[in-house]
């Protein structure tokens, strides 16, 4: 045998041993934090019943639901829901959209905000192995008709503040408002209404497994939606869990639109969990703090943007809210940073998890407390289950230290865009769009986007950096920077500045504390004073806009 079919012929079983303890830590994770629960032998059975016909979301539910179907599952602005009446109720929706032939693999849009609605729709489709399609609430018309002709919508969910957004939309079988501001909450064509009439029983099994599609935030164009199975891993509960210190029975709150991967990943933990998710309709900071201290939340999951204004609203009232039983204040979706980390830290304790993953690359990494008082701008260690590399522009490992582009595998591979096309990839790793380096601590630092980089003067510059200072500045509440054109420089960074309530600043002021701290290609060259940056609902700044 030649050396390298001998080595090839090694790789197998050294892969096949990775992936089983990769699985063993996974199955520790969720029998400590009670996801697994070994002392309920009706929910083992439950969960193995369902993990076989319904893949892993079907699992997570059926285990809470046998173990205790009178725990509250959701509380949300219309009163709360029992496991066992949530259970009853996605039974009854599925049954009556089999009714009207929808069958698997049929594709179901969700355009829903947080609320019980959203969850019920999920779980129907789980039940009836459709393809879940998960609309931005921030779509146009012509961007939801257009991604619904292209994913085969058959049936479409949405909330009646849609209404005139869903209008051009086709759906043969069916257009159901899940939430309703008018008289006829049980009208024809509710979700209430075939809730209550449809069948109560589970519907038979699928003759295959339910399937997500969670689409890009793209505000222009027709956004991209990115396709994945039910792994065959654990990896999705048991990766993060292996990380977060989240316990069954608790209370999460959840602003975070749950049609956005994070929103999403941790109301499923929290079913998974048998906790008791607490939803609203609309983010409201100020009800944010209430709903903590209501309900004894052990966990809060927010974007940056949505931490940042609960903290300006801890931080104005006269009395503080009684915080103490947050064990994990959970972020993603954008950039955190290391002043916000700071402040979120220092104001509630250190409990802050920050989550570094994507629509297509799922979950790279997940900073602690202890890595983030280390490194706060960091985005922690690769999670069990990934693998994450720094590789630069002829694909090789670059040194600790040095910024590359990142890639990332996981065990819940990205199967391309729905319309065609995929990101780069790198002996099986893709490309998150990113470059960051490693520390010699092993936490990842995000340096900025592949395609924000400008050369000004000849220097190489990435606009995070000067972001991630004005944003630690006393009198600024938040700040984004971009590239812009310039003739004699070839490019220059322009800096948005948004200043905290009652501040005062200069554009001079402004370039006067980047010179302070940065070096001189670095500071802008144009300011601009702004009430608020333009965001999508997950917050993410919207540059183009800026541009």
């Amino acid at each position: 045998m030649s050396p390298r079919a001998a080595g090839s012929a090694l790789a197998v079983p050294t892969e096949i041993g990775r992936r089983a303890t990769e699985e063993g830590i996974f199955v520790a994770a969720l029998v400590r934090a009670g996801l697994i629960r070994l002392s309920s032998p009706k929910s083992a059975r439950a969960g193995i019943k369902a993990y076989r016909t319904r893949g892993p979301l079907g699992a997570v539910l059926a285990l809470s639901v046998a173990a205790n179907p009178d725990q509250v599952a959701i509380v949300d602005d219309r009163g709360s829901t029992t496991y066992g009446t949530f259970e009853a109720r996605s039974n009854a929706i599925a049954n009556a959209w089999s009714a009207a032939g929808v069958r698997a693999g049929d594709g179901v849009g969700i355009m829903v905000k947080n609320h019980a609605g959203f969850l019920e729709a999920l779980f129907a489709c789980v039940k009836l192995g459709t393809k879940a399609i998960f609309m931005n609430t921030s779509f146009s018309g012509p961007q939801l008709a257009a991604v619904s002709e292209r994913e085969g919508v058959q049936v479409l969910v949405y909330d009646e503040d849609f209404a005139d957004v869903v209008k051009d939309v086709d759906a043969p079988s069916g257009r159901y408002r899940a939430w309703t501001t008018t008289a006829g909450d049980d009208a024809d064509d509710t979700l209430q209404h075939l809730a209550l009439t449809g069948g109560s029983a589970a519907p038979a099994a699928p003759d295959r497994q339910a399937s997500l599609i969670i689409l890009t935030s793209g505000t222009t164009g027709t956004p991209k939606g990115a396709a994945r199975q039910q792994p065959k891993s654990l990896a999705p509960f048991g990766g993060p869990l292996s990380r977060l210190p989240f316990r069954g029975g608790e209370t999460t709150v959840l602003p975070t639109p749950m049609f956005h991967a994070i929103g999403l990943l941790q109301a499923l933990i929290a079913i998974g969990l048998g906790s008791t998710l607490v939803l609203h309709h609309k983010f409201d900071p100020e009800q944010t703090l209430d709903d903590i201290v209501e309900h004894r939340a052990s966990a809060l999951v927010v974007v940056p943007v949505m931490l940042r204004r609960i903290l300006d609203k801890y931080d104005a009232r006269e009395v503080k809210p009684d915080l103490s039983t947050l064990r994990i204040v959970f972020a993603g979706g954008s950039q955190l940073g290391g002043s916000l980390a700071n402040r979120a830290q220092d104001t509630i304790g250190d409990v802050l998890y920050n989550l570094y993953g994507s629509t297509e690359v799922a979950i790279a990494t997940i900073a602690t407390p202890q890595d983030l008082r280390r490194a706060p701008d960091s985005v922690g260690s690769v999670v069990t289950g990934s693998r994450v590399r720094i590789l630069d522009q002829d694909g090789k490992d670059v040194p600790k230290g040095e910024t590359g582009r990142i890639f990332v595998g996981t065990a819940m591979p990205f199967e391309g865009y729905t319309g065609g096309g995929t990101k780069d990839l790198i002996d099986g790793l893709m490309s998150s769009g990113d470059v960051g380096h490693f520390d010699e601590h092993d936490l990842l630092t995000i340096d900025g986007r592949d395609d924000d980089m400008i050369v000004s003067g000849g220097e190489n510059v990435f606009p995070a950096e000067l972001e991630e200072l004005l944003a630690g500045h006393q009198k600024v509440s938040e700040a984004a920077v971009l590239g812009v054109d310039d003739e004699e420089f070839g490019q220059r960074l322009k800096a948005f500045v948004v200043l905290k309530e009652g501040q005062e600043l200069s554009e001079d002021d402004v370039k006067a504390y980047a010179k302070d701290n940065l070096a001189r290609y670095k500071v802008p060259r144009e300011v601009v004073f702004l009430d608020e940056l333009p965001r999508n609902p997950t917050g993410k700044v919207l540059k183009k806009d800026l541009k």
